[in-house]
């Protein structure tokens, strides 16, 4: 058995987790804190990068020292120190990787660097010893992708979004509608007492041929949309279950071509991962659309779709486990495609 511990700053989640056990899983969290920076971007509406990176600074320490004690163990007990090196807000990055390879120094400990597109991609085999290969949907604020896994370090991306994120439109959407941050779980509050076919809003790339996603042209729709109308509060509620229905159905069929696809490698295993699907239209869309095709379907806990410790912990095990450890050399990364061979194609924050 190994015990990592893993530290995640990417964006406005300061995190750190113990997980200890052996690949392919299910293995055990011994200790999993997460502190929020809600209250202090709400003003903004948004993430703010700067005020991101100072909260890191200000409590990373403390959340280190007590995810160790909430699981018992002391520095020395750890086999390994994993952190996030990449992609995310650069400062946030920064932050954590730079406490990692001091702990790393400090301990003695091997230092793994690890791409946080990877941890999500992993989660389900720390919650669910899922075997390679799967189909993976990444759909978060930052990131809107579909991924073939067919190992540690080894994903082929069909797709990813061409402009917004899906959880960066449902954030943008709910800022228009007035219904505050985050505005993933505000839009789908308001999506419950409305009328999703009041507005028959776009659903771009619906039809294209291939598996990217694009959302922008969604959003602006709900932009004309509350700008020329009167945003009463059934209106509002119309617009969000408008808009919601438009977006999980995109996901939902991109994702069901995307299977399609992937079953003649005899791929028949879905994992779902990122905030995103805590939603639950897209959760039953993608069961229906799993069941119909017939895939398994893996979702894990939401506390572990959003960004956490325990999900870079197990990447920081897995890679362990292979020998595949980061020289202290390795640097914070703004972008870090999971396929190397598309580094270069459009897509926001991959």
């Amino acid at each position: 058995m190994l015990t990592v511990l893993g530290i995640e700053t990417s964006c406005d989640e300061t995190a750190a987790a113990v997980v200890r056990g052996r690949a392919p899983g299910p293995g055990e969290i011994l200790a999993n804190v997460v502190a929020g920076q809600m209250a202090e971007h709400r003003p903004y509406g948004g993430v703010v990068p700067e005020i991101a990176a100072r909260a890191h600074v200000e409590v990373l320490d403390g959340v280190i020292a007590r995810a160790l004690a909430d699981a018992g163990v002391s520095l020395g007990e750890i086999d390994g120190i994993a952190a996030t090196a990449g992609p995310g807000l650069i400062g946030g990055v920064a932050v954590g990787l730079t406490t990692a390879k001091a702990l790393a120094i400090a301990s003695g400990k091997p230092l793994i660097a690890l791409n946080h597109l990877e941890a999500h991609a992993l989660t389900a085999r720390l919650t669910a010893g899922v075997a390679f290969p799967f189909l993976l949907l990444l759909v978060s604020g930052g990131h809107c992708q579909l991924l073939v896994c067919e190992g540690v370090g080894a994903f082929t991306r069909l797709g990813t979004t061409i402009d917004d994120a899906a959880g960066e439109a449902f954030d943008k959407t709910a800022k228009l509608l007035g219904l505050g941050f985050p505005g993933g779980p505000a839009i789908e509050a308001a999506a419950r007492g409305g009328n999703a076919k009041r507005y028959r809003f776009p659903r771009p790339l619906l039809d294209d041929d291939g598996f990217d996603f694009s959302f922008s042209g969604l959003k602006s729709a709900v932009r004309r949309v509350v700008e020329d109308g009167d945003m009463q509060d059934a209106a509002v509620r119309d617009v969000a279950a408008s808009f919601q229905a438009a977006a999980v159905e995109v996901l939902v069929e991109r994702t069901r071509k995307a299977m399609r696809a992937v079953a003649s490698r005899g791929i028949k295993r879905l994992v779902v991962a990122g905030g995103v699907a805590a939603n639950k239209s897209l959760s039953a869309g993608l069961a229906d659309a799993a069941r119909g095709d017939g895939f398994e379907l893996t979702v894990p806990p939401v506390a572990l779709c959003t960004d956490n410790g325990a999900m870079v912990a197990w990447a920081g095990l897995e890679r362990l486990e292979l020998g595949m450890v980061s020289g202290l050399d390795f640097g914070a990364r703004a972008r870090w495609p999971l396929d190397s061979a598309r580094a270069g194609i459009a897509g926001a924050k991959s």
